[in-house]
């Protein structure tokens, strides 16, 4: 045996200076995306303890200036933010819950070639992916149904989404083999039984997918109850940061001089201490739960 048999036996390969120069390029490429991707988050987490003042004037670039966790505190004083969180962990956990007893039974009904009028369903529901009914309409519908101003404003409107539907779809069509329906109605099990007893603990991928990204979306969304909560009681995390910031700024206005000048550098501190407390709990999470997100990727670029 050859030295060239032997280290490719070992998974010693020998590369081509054209091999090489790929894996430079490809390697300087995904070196200059994850600085573009990490700086702004290292940035404003290294603001958040800085001196305004330095931050201003660009001289915050790597490591913070004039150490401080005046914002923090000063953030942490509003008795709201509490509220927030509590309303936002409600929003998420509960919105998930109903975005997944909706969508995944949904996806599963559609992957079924036995289903009746599923041709003319799978059209109706992509009609609304290219355009919906706008704001006005929806704000009445939701003032018709009494759901103004309540939790329900907020998560049953958002519990079904169709992208879901096709992403669970595509899992289902090509991850569950009809031979497992066959055997289950040998077995004498129905339609129900089949879907609760053999389906879903196959499915626990696109579960695991479909909760993440629901959590996520419902832990950042603003929009919808900007427009329809009005009692302080029941506005999520986003909301109420958003009102912190809004008196942290127009207290810094209303005031003349130096004191106005450290209205401005604690708006400041404020504005990069809400950005990491809104976000702390989703950026903890992310790397526990990646692979999951990736293949959720992978599940929706299949074909079903």
């Amino acid at each position: 045996m050859n030295t060239a048999e032997t280290n490719t036996r070992k998974g010693n390969i020998r590369k081509s200076k054209s091999d090489k120069i790929y894996d430079i390029i490809v390697y300087t490429i995904i070196t200059i995306l994850l600085i573009l991707v990490l700086y702004p988050m290292y940035f404003v987490l290294i603001a958040s303890f800085s001196d305004p003042t330095a931050v201003s004037a660009g001289k915050v670039v790597l490591w913070p200036k004039g150490v401080s966790l005046a914002g923090y505190q000063q953030l942490l004083q509003f008795k709201n933010i509490w509220i927030g969180y509590r309303n936002t962990i409600f929003y998420a956990l509960f919105g998930t819950l109903c975005m997944l007893a909706v969508n995944i039974p949904a996806g599963y009904a559609l992957s079924r070639a036995d289903m009746y009028g599923r041709k003319f369903l799978k059209v109706l529901y992509i009609i609304p992916m290219f355009f919906g009914g706008g704001l006005i309409p929806t704000y009445l519908t939701i003032r018709s149904y009494g759901m103004l101003d309540t939790v329900w404003a907020l998560i049953l409107p958002s519990s079904i989404s169709i992208y879901y539907i096709i992403v669970a779809r595509s899992f289902f069509t090509t991850s569950i083999p009809n031979e497992l329906w066959e055997a289950a109605q040998i077995d004498g099990v129905g339609n129900i039984g089949y879907f609760f007893r053999i389906v879903l603990p196959l499915s626990k991928a696109i579960i695991a997918v479909v909760a993440l990204w629901s959590a996520v979306g419902f832990w950042n969304s603003y929009f919808s109850a900007m427009i329809y909560i009005r009692n302080p009681d029941l506005k999520p995390l986003q909301l109420v940061m958003r009102s912190i910031l809004i008196q942290s700024q127009t207290a810094s206005t209303m005031l003349t001089g130096t004191a106005a000048a450290e209205a401005m550098k604690m708006s400041e501190l404020i504005k990069y201490a809400s950005i990491i407390v809104s976000s702390l709990p989703v950026m903890c999470l992310y790397p526990f739960v990646q692979k999951y997100f990736n293949k959720g990727v992978m599940i929706g670029s299949l074909k079903g």
